[in-house]
């Protein structure tokens, strides 16, 4: 179990590094046309900081899901969410200050996972057949069209929506992840799951990148968190049969909830990249 958990908390490491370098790349890339533009992942692909960022990311799904086969899901959805508290570090890189409030989160985030972790039972999945599969892929569907939509609304409705929509998507790669039985090549390329991986992580991708460029960043990375953790958290305890170590389930509720609630105030470092500054004009003396 120790084992899952450590890969877990070095999923979020590198998400979290991977934040602060994509940070400078999403800043320095042309926002495009309005609305949900797939070619904006074109565009940030031609930046050597965001490709270094997508191979840490590409290590830390593979430790992911390497942690979803033995942990339950909210365990692993709330380790993932600390990575907020890694790139909010990190971003000290980039001269971003943390305050108080900022250092408390990041203790707390601490704090929230060490209770997950003693709460948390190593178990495997229950085994789903293909009508969960094809569910998954209806949900997939419907997450497109709702980004899609979300990305055609007004500024003020825009932003959280394409935040929780890319959060759900991140949410259905976790749970796509979770029931891939072995990750033998043969069982990967002919597992419907994989795909679902793949197709709902572009997706996440790309809405969360476009709510970044067109919107706060603080509310865009708060209603990510919120949909990955709390949506795929709550299928693994209802369809996956995640549980907790016997008499635990009050300390996993706390975990949980600190470690998510932390992250939520550590929201802004989502996209560690400073907003422009306004330079002053000198006044002009007559």
């Amino acid at each position: 179990m120790w084992w899952g958990l450590l890969c877990a908390l070095g999923a979020a490491c590198a998400y979290g590094v991977a934040s602060v370098m994509q940070s400078v790349a999403a800043r320095a890339t042309d926002t495009g046309t309005e609305g949900v533009d797939p070619k904006l992942l074109v565009r940030v692909l031609g930046q050597g900081k965001f490709v270094l960022g997508l191979l840490l990311d590409v290590l830390g799904f593979v430790a992911q899901i390497a942690a979803l086969h033995v942990l339950p899901l909210f365990v692993v959805q709330a380790a993932l969410a600390a990575s907020l508290a890694v790139t909010a570090v990190a971003a000290r890189f980039l001269g971003v200050r943390l305050g108080t409030r900022e250092w408390v989160a990041v203790g707390v985030v601490c704090a929230g996972l060490a209770l997950l972790g003693a709460a948390a039972e190593s178990e495997g999945s229950d085994p789903v057949g293909l009508g969960f599969r094809l569910v998954l892929v209806g949900a997939v569907a419907v997450l497109g069209v709702a980004g899609i939509l979300a990305g055609k609304a007004s500024r003020r409705v825009r932003t959280p929506a394409l935040g929780l929509v890319a959060g759900l998507c991140f949410g259905v790669v976790a749970i796509a992840g979770r029931i891939i039985p072995s990750l033998a090549p043969l069982d990967l390329l002919t597992d419907l799951a994989t795909y679902l991986v793949a197709i709902a992580g572009g997706m996440a991708m790309l809405f969360y990148a476009t709510a970044l460029q067109r919107g706060s960043v603080t509310t865009s990375t708060a209603m990510m968190v919120l949909g990955e953790t709390i949506f795929p958290s709550v299928v693994g305890v209802l369809v996956l049969g995640d549980r907790t170590r016997p008499g635990f389930a009050l300390v996993a509720v706390a975990g949980f909830a600190l470690a998510v609630l932390a992250a939520l105030a550590l929201a802004r470092f989502g996209e560690p990249a400073t907003e422009p500054r306004t330079e002053t004009k000198p006044t002009v003396f007559p």
